[in-house]
């Protein structure tokens, strides 16, 4: 049976004038890769503080593992590892003093540490520069550290705020590695917040926000058949068979292409017109199509 581990109802929270975050309530299941997306100033992070115990709300409640985060801050804090935008490491320090001061906070010392270590040092792949000055890495190695800072206490929920925003292709394919190997083998929950739309793409529900509310939420599947339609794109025929079709049709390089509501509609077409559609393929929009439609707004990454 799945369960809730983080369950959010009727939040608030105003800084002044500006709602920040209105009436907000969403769940997150255990062991799901949960995307939480909005431009800036949406409310993401106001709720994430929220949720982390870093700033009190106005009202509504905010339970994890169905305990009130304000009510019972350590205990909470200890199920969460959190992997902020900006780094918190301590640039003066090595890799390795950054880690064993910060295990030190939750009592892993000793031998423990050392198990510990090394098991990230797997995980993660940074056994290279383990004693370097954090000062000294290269943005992709500092993201690799601040993820083993936030594993050290084998936390439950994993919250990644814009992980692999700035970082190269092979690095953000790294990191995306761990993360599907703790979902996979701890069944670990990730809370992810991100601009890159394919990694949206990849999660098991979605809350988009606007103005610290919900503007829409669901699977990427249910997401993409809400709000956008699927793209048939045909090759090998001429414009004017294109035209016998009595659709709108767009001229691509090698084709046209056409848009319908969603893929039972494509599949009729093609199956009421077979001699036309011999080469062909059927896409459906993308989570960069789905939060433009909802918003109004880009949030770029899915190409």
């Amino acid at each position: 049976m799945e369960t809730d581990i983080i369950k959010i109802s009727h939040l608030n929270k105003r800084f002044g004038e500006v709602k920040a975050v209105n009436d907000l309530s969403f769940r997150v299941k255990k062991g799901e890769l949960f995307a939480f997306l909005g431009v800036n100033g949406a409310g993401k992070s106001t709720t994430i503080s929220i949720l982390c115990g870093l700033l009190k709300k106005d009202s509504g409640t905010v339970l994890v593992n169905g305990i009130e985060t304000d009510k019972a801050s350590a205990q909470t804090k200890r199920m969460l590892g959190v992997v902020f935008q900006d780094s918190v490491l301590d640039k003066p320090l090595t890799v390795k003093e950054n880690l064993m001061s910060r295990a030190a906070l939750y009592g892993i010392t000793g031998n423990a540490f050392d198990k510990r270590l090394q098991e990230l040092v797997e995980i993660l792949d940074f056994d290279e520069f383990l004693n370097r000055p954090v000062g000294k890495l290269s943005g992709g190695q500092r993201r690799r550290i601040d993820i083993a800072r936030a594993l050290l206490h084998r936390p439950e929920i994993l919250i990644l705020d814009e992980p692999t925003t700035g970082l190269d292709p092979q690095t953000r394919q790294l990191i995306w590695n761990v993360i599907e190997k703790l979902q996979k083998n701890e069944n670990m929950t990730v809370f992810l917040t991100t601009h890159y739309m394919e990694e949206a793409a990849n999660a098991g529900y979605v809350v988009i926000l606007d103005k610290g509310s919900i503007a829409a939420e669901g699977t990427p599947f249910e997401l993409k058949n809400d709000y956008v339609q699927d793209i048939v794109s045909v090759y090998g025929v001429s414009e004017d068979e294109i035209k016998s079709l009595n659709r709108e049709y767009k001229k691509i390089r090698d084709g046209y292409q056409l848009k319908v509501r969603n893929t039972k509609e494509a599949t009729r077409l093609i199956v009421e017109h077979q001699d036309l559609f011999t080469d062909y393929e059927v896409v459906k929009g993308g989570m960069d199509d789905v939060f433009l439609a909802v918003t109004g707004k880009k949030l770029g990454g899915e190409r």
